[in-house]
């Protein structure tokens, strides 16, 4: 058990511990006007959650890794990741970017360099070391590390804001969509009714959160979008259809027309205008495909060109951030450029994971969105899911 202890640098918030919903009288009043929204605006209910987090139960788990390309080592990487980022939990529960910073758990010392610069983004760092657990059917509930999901979910519970918002001053609205997307998948996994309301609370202010002209998200509530900010956030809000929850119809619609704004001959994607960046590309081309574009599109046919033309970041600086979107997109398209990237993408990653010392099991890549801001956690974090492709979510399409 980790010993509780407190962290200098990467503290709690003493106010904030003393409880998940403790109103004073700023919140209160944005509580009323969200409650005045969410009465006023229309909802789609995705129904009973169905069975989009079937394939990382054990037997489903071992099945879509034979049958999408996955491996023993791929996999064996994944349990040792998984193990590095619980021994770097901190004893309040959550986790930081800082990894450096508590005491020593399981007689493991922590690892020493590469830590993130955004020390204080707790519910980001937190949200990217929860999502690789439960990508891998660990929850509260279940699983090997049943203790330091609870823990984590415990930490979020308490830090979440009484209107839904995990938006902290260096995470953002980058910390909010993460952490929604962790909050959802517990409860879709789970069906723990202590959840939902948390869950749902987190969609409600996704969908106040989004910029009313532009339909996008970026840093700060309502305003103008970027792609990159945007496709954590439309994750969120699938992921929590998914298991059951509410979403505005309307969210959804402006989601698009955002993705229209950014869009570039119908297949590209820039940062906040029309544009072909590698990692943009990826991000819009993915939620276009969660957003009910065909596999058989042009747009989608050219994007997966796109994409299989650059091949994944690797080496020294890989671009870990542009390889989670992009090895989703692929993944999703299947057929030969799936078994073609995810051959390059798969043994990179197993074959650069430290193997040795307080690092053994995580990664770390100088390059890419996030690299110096997340650090080490962050890295692991990415590269980890990745090689949980194969089960973290059910495919959009029929297999070719």
């Amino acid at each position: 058990m980790i010993a509780r202890q407190s962290s200098r640098s990467c503290g709690p918030d003493r106010d904030v511990l003393r409880g998940a919903f403790a109103l004073n009288r700023a919140s209160a009043a944005g509580l009323v006007a969200w409650l005045v929204w969410l009465l006023l605006t229309p909802v789609v209910l995705a129904g009973e959650p169905n069975d989009a987090f079937a394939s990382r139960a054990p037997a489903a788990r071992r099945a879509a890794l034979e049958r999408f390309g996955g491996n023993e080592q791929s996999e064996a990487a994944v349990e040792r990741a998984l193990q590095w980022i619980v021994d770097h939990q901190l004893p309040d529960g959550g986790w930081c970017f800082d990894h450096r910073v508590g005491p020593v758990v399981n007689g493991r010392a922590r690892t020493s360099d590469h830590p993130g610069s955004k020390t204080q983004a707790r519910n980001a760092a937190t949200a990217m070391a929860l999502l690789p657990l439960l990508g891998a059917g660990h929850t509260h509930k279940q699983g090997d590390h049943q203790q330091a999901v609870q823990a984590g979910l415990e930490y979020l519970g308490k830090h979440q804001k009484p209107d839904g918002s995990w938006h902290e001053t260096q995470g953002m609205m980058y910390s909010h969509g993460l952490a929604a997307i962790a909050f959802c998948e517990a409860y879709g996994m789970t069906h723990d009714a202590v959840l939902m309301p948390g869950a749902q609370a987190s969609l409600n202010f996704l969908s106040y959160a989004q910029d009313p002209e532009g339909g996008g998200w970026r840093y700060m509530p309502r305003q103008p979008g970027d792609t990159s900010v945007t496709g954590w956030q439309v994750a969120a809000l699938k992921i929590g259809q998914a298991a059951g929850l509410q979403v505005p119809l309307t969210t959804f619609q402006k989601a698009s027309k955002f993705l229209d704004s950014v869009e570039k001959d119908g297949a590209y994607y820039g940062y906040t205008g029309p544009g072909q960046g590698p990692a943009t590309t990826a991000v819009g081309v993915l939620c276009r495909m969660h957003l009910g574009r065909t596999r058989d599109a042009e747009a989608t046919k050219e994007g997966i060109q796109f994409l299989t033309g650059l091949g994944p970041s690797s080496g020294a600086g890989a671009n870990l951030y542009y390889d989670y979107y992009a090895t989703q997109v692929l993944r999703q398209y299947g057929g030969e450029p799936w078994e073609k990237w995810n051959a390059a993408m798969r043994d990179f990653l197993v074959s650069t994971q430290a193997a040795e010392g307080p690092a053994a099991g995580s990664w770390y890549f100088a390059g890419g969105h996030g690299a110096e801001s997340g650090g080490r956690l962050y890295n692991t974090s990415l590269a980890t899911l990745i090689l949980e492709v194969y089960y973290r979510h059910p495919p959009i399409y029929a297999e070719p």
